[in-house]
């Protein structure tokens, strides 16, 4: 299956792209994708991601009503990209993600975990998996659900990296 051929936006290239899941996953400009969010979905997952002209990206993949909070984000072909695992018991609400559909500790690519246990708009730190001291986060995701959207930094810094808006946010 051939993938999309991303559209360059009319946002400024990216200085110095970091790949931390896949180089094939890369792009030296900014692609507009939607997150497209079904609903009543419970044993398929209930998000997907497509490109402007609709083909579909990526889909999440995982029943949300188990014991495992689990989930594997697939790429347009079905092919497991990555696995997302809530961490039991957490006061931060931890998730980690692996490569693949592995849950193995040697599979670690980074964890999650919200900044503050009481937030009025979501703040997590992003931590990679060499990152063991967790001393300062690899990057910060600033957003909110309501607003339908998040920006995601370089560290601490005011670098940004990556980001939603509201207007590529949609139901179905």
């Amino acid at each position: 299956m051939a993938y999309p051929v991303p559209v360059p936006s009319s946002s400024t290239p990216l200085a110095n792209p970091v790949s931390i899941i896949s180089p094939h996953f890369c792009a030296p400009y900014p692609i507009d994708l939607a997150i497209i969010r079904k609903v009543l979905t419970i044993t398929d997952g209930n998000f997907v991601v497509t490109d402007i002209n609709g083909n579909i990206v990526f889909k999440v993949k995982g029943a949300f009503l188990t014991i495992r909070d689990r989930r594997v984000l697939v790429d347009a072909a079905g092919n497991p990209i990555v696995t997302l695992k809530k961490k039991l018991m957490t006061a931060h609400d931890r998730w980690q993600v692996f490569r693949g559909e592995s849950t193995e500790p040697s599979d670690l690519l980074f964890s999650a975990k919200r900044s503050s246990m009481f937030q009025l708009k979501t703040k997590l730190d992003v931590f990679l998996a060499n990152n063991t001291s967790e001393e300062v986060c690899d990057f910060k995701v600033k957003g909110s659900w309501l607003e339908r959207s998040c920006v995601v930094y370089a560290g601490e810094s005011s670098t940004i990296v990556a980001q939603v808006r509201s207007l590529l946010f949609h139901h179905l």
